[in-house]
């Protein structure tokens, strides 16, 4: 006897012939008449017709099974659920193959079909991004009734050892108080990001105008594909270069130069994760630099423009929208790294304006705090989830001034 997911693909497999069946029944019902009267549209839609009408009807009765299974509304039978599949199907087969006549226009409806899915589509991505959005919103409601806002956000301590006493209900066992004041974290956060991209801005959009106007076509096919191989190098590789190789090298020049400086510096990750991104700025900036017409070129230079300058006051402020949101992508990547911050910097969250000292960041914290063996309703987890909403406020911010640069300098060419 087949168990009930066994029943259930075997359900989905066998919906293929009947769909297969349905195009080849609608296209030859789209044969001209013995009268000579031709039907309105190419025999394929009709098959299409015919395969949406048994196609559709059969995925919804499993994707309501599934719904109502999912939130323990109703556990629908699967034996149930292939039956409802397989009867609406051949329903929806009869259905369709009466409706083709030499009137009907199939193509209508076919062509509405595709729109409700790529509307149902873009419904899905979106319902997504609030699903995640309120996923983090309501555990950040939970910690602020152990934390208050303003202690969360202007706080300069994070020591949260001894919050799962508090989860627990021992506030009094006679320990110190759990501080949660961000602001190391953000600072640490901001710190090694303003380093990666003060690598990867100039490194990388330097890079992609020598690739565009001045390399040669063999130059350019060689150093691309040579410069993006930094982006397929696993970041725990990237990681062992910082803290063995990168790290000790910041410390011994530093130590030259008369400062002091710790092996797990920001500088060192910073650095590092600023190589790693060279990629994304160098290779998105090259492609809206290359979809610059030619025309601005020759039409700079034709009223006596050198090269640079066409560069400098044609082709970048033309291609600034892509290069801005490459930017921002660089800046998303470092945000997001932890891996190199673990190895290299550490977890000891700093709040100090020297990249020299040891500083972590927002996600390494994040990491910290899930990993561990503390209840989910413990203010230390659920800090996780306040750490993510105000980094997710932060990233919406940047996203706005984005906006707001590539609607400045954007222009329409025709």
């Amino acid at each position: 006897m087949l168990d009930s997911s066994t029943l259930l693909q075997s359900a989905l497999l066998g919906l293929v012939p009947l769909l297969l069946i349905a195009y080849v029944l609608g296209v030859r019902r789209a044969r001209p008449v013995a009268s000579g009267r031709y039907f309105h549209c190419a025999p394929g839609y009709y098959g299409w017709y015919a395969v949406v009408w048994v196609g559709m009807p059969a995925l919804g009765v499993y994707g309501l099974a599934k719904v109502l299974g999912g939130f323990r509304l109703y556990d629908v039978p699967a034996w149930a659920t292939a039956a409802g599949m397989a009867v609406v199907a051949v329903l929806g087969l009869l259905y369709a193959i009466s409706r083709i006549t030499p009137e009907f226009r199939a193509i209508h409806a076919v062509e509405k079909t595709i729109m409700r899915v790529l509307l149902v589509c873009s419904c899905i991505s979106v319902l997504t991004t609030i699903g995640i959005v309120l996923s983090i919103v309501f555990e950040t409601i939970q910690f602020f009734k152990f934390v208050s806002v303003w202690e969360f956000l202007t706080g300069t301590t994070w020591d949260p050892d001894t919050a799962f006493l508090q989860g627990a209900g021992r506030e009094d066992a006679g320990v110190s108080e759990a501080k949660f004041g961000s602001l190391p974290l953000f600072a640490g956060t901001f710190m090694i990001t303003a380093i990666a991209m003060l690598v990867a801005m100039p490194v990388g959009l330097l890079a992609a105008i020598f690739m565009s106007e001045y390399a040669s076509s063999f130059a350019r096919k060689v150093s691309k594909p040579t410069l993006e191989i930094l982006a397929g190098i696993p970041t725990v590789v990237y990681g062992y270069f910082a803290a063995v190789t990168v790290g000790p090298l910041v410390v011994q020049a530093a130590e030259s130069l008369g400062f002091s400086a710790v092996y797990n510096n920001a500088l060192a990750p910073g650095l590092v994760m600023g190589v790693m991104i060279i990629p994304f700025v160098s290779s998105l900036s090259d492609d809206v630099i290359n979809a610059v017409p030619q025309s601005l070129r020759e039409g700079s230079m034709a009223v006596g423009a050198t090269q640079s300058e066409t560069i400098l006051r044609v082709v970048l402020p033309a291609a600034m929208p892509g290069i801005v949101s490459a930017f921002l992508l660089a800046v998303s990547r470092a945000v997001g790294e932890t891996m190199i911050v673990v190895m290299a910097a550490g977890l000891h969250p700093n709040l100090t304006a020297n990249p020299l000292e040891s500083m972590t960041t927002v996600t390494v914290r994040i990491v910290d705090a899930l990993i561990g063996d503390q209840e989910f309703n413990s203010p230390l987890t659920l800090s996780a989830f306040a750490l993510g909403f105000v980094l997710l406020i932060i990233t919406l911010v940047m996203n706005i001034i984005s906006l707001y640069v590539v609607r400045r300098f954007k222009q329409h060419y025709e």
